[in-house]
């Protein structure tokens, strides 16, 4: 089965390289036995991989089961997953056949696996490693033939790091990783999943297909969908339900969802949700860069405008301070004079070159090199806190684990 096949037999909709390449991997590795592990943000549609892969494999006519480990307790999981002897206890009244048993030759997708308890996750290496496992209660090892197909939308490398996800397992699973790509890594496909979702719900509901205006197809397609495909999914249902007309505009979705116009501006968040995928952190310290020299260059300006007032300078056309000025969105002078009638009088400095005060200068190009500013931020957020490097990291907001890896690479602790 090609690529184009498969989106049409599985309703997956989209042009995205990301989201082919997941495809592609997904159709390779589905004929044979070894373990995958899908990666993607919670939303993505995770579990129709799995699906693809057990029905493209030679287990498609056997047992496919989907389990959410996030959602069983954890005191009952093991029992849920390998089964008990009756008497195991309290409550076991009757023996009773886990998955791995039930399910033997087909194949089970273990959701959320990062959830699994650690004493759960020694069971399931027993498993992958040799196929045996052993029943709740009971001392007789059973074999079992299943294929294992895992999937995570948190970091489980952080997750190992915290002592909470054996590594040994995590390579077990992890034989081919497939990374599903999040709805605003592929926004080239927003507007055909938007399309698709107006057309069912306009046949579920019977009412006219809801379209978007150019102004509202915008808003939708910046929108960062921190929920994926399935809170677009869920706003077009309350569109196609709610809205007045057929024809949406910027005002009709405000009404319904508001949050659409809320930005998400990078920010610090949790390690454990970044699912191995990019982070901000780098980004984050040159968010705070450019901040700071924004600040710094506004600082200037008003030092320079200052000196025009309160100096005797030889000045030149007025209307070229003017455009400058204009341009200026944050530009608020200290002076009420600035708003004065005098104000006409200013113009752009010129220098004498006989003036003996000024002397020429050589420009020297900026070292533009994000890790020579970041080193440089890291430097001054120490030296400001005196080395406290809890305070420099709030300073520079990021966390204090990014701090003392950037300090390690930079070599600042030497």
């Amino acid at each position: 089965m090609n690529i184009q096949s498969a989106k049409q037999r599985y309703g997956i909709i989209g042009r995205s390289e990301k989201l082919d390449l997941a495809l592609e991997i997904a159709l390779k590795v589905a004929n044979t036995d070894l373990s995958v592990l899908i990666q993607g943000e919670s939303g993505v549609g995770k579990e129709v991989f799995s699906k693809i892969i057990h029905e493209q494999s030679k287990r498609k006519h056997n047992n496919f089961i989907a389990i959410n480990c996030g959602a069983i307790p954890e005191g009952t999981i093991n029992s849920e997953l390998f089964g008990h002897e009756k008497g195991a206890f309290t409550g076991a009244t009757s023996e009773r056949k886990g998955y791995f048993e039930t399910v033997n030759t087909g194949t089970i997708f273990l959701d959320e696996i990062g959830e699994m308890p650690l004493d759960t996750q020694a069971y399931m290496l027993r498993i992958l490693e040799n196929g045996e496992f052993i029943k709740v209660g009971s001392s007789k090892v059973l074999k079992t033939d299943v294929r294992i197909v895992a999937a995570t939308n948190v970091n489980l490398e952080e997750k190992i790091k915290k002592g909470k996800f054996r590594e040994d397992l995590f390579y077990r699973l992890n034989t081919v990783p497939i990374y599903v790509p999040a709805l605003h890594e592929r926004r080239e496909d927003i507007d055909m999943l938007f399309r698709k979702f107006a057309n069912d719900f306009a046949e579920k509901y019977h009412t006219d297909t809801v379209r978007l205006t150019p102004e509202s197809k915008e808003v939708i397609n910046n929108y960062r969908w921190p929920g994926n495909i399935r809170e677009l999914r869920n706003l077009v249902e309350q569109i196609s339900i709610l809205s007045k007309g057929s024809m949406i505009d910027v005002d009709e979705i405000h009404k319904i969802a508001p949050n659409i116009f809320k930005r998400n501006l990078p920010a610090k968040h949790k390690d454990d949700s970044k699912g191995g995928f990019e982070s901000f952190e780098e980004r984050e310290i040159l968010y705070k860069f450019l901040f700071d020299m924004k600040s710094d260059l506004n600082d200037l300006k008003n030092l320079v405008y200052g000196l025009i007032q309160s100096n005797d300078l030889t000045l030149s056309d007025k209307s070229q301070l003017r455009s400058v000025v204009s341009q200026q969105e944050n530009f608020q002078p200290s002076s009420p004079s600035y708003y004065s009638d005098d104000y006409n009088d200013v113009a752009p400095i010129i220098l004498s070159q006989e003036d003996s005060a000024y002397h020429q200068t050589e420009e020297v190009d900026e070292n533009l090199s994000l890790d020579e500013k970041t080193k440089e931020l890291i430097v001054k957020a120490l030296k400001k806190h005196k080395n406290k490097r809890r305070d420099a990291a709030e300073e520079l907001g990021i966390s204090e684990r990014t701090l003392y890896r950037k300090i390690k690479e930079y070599h600042l602790d030497d």
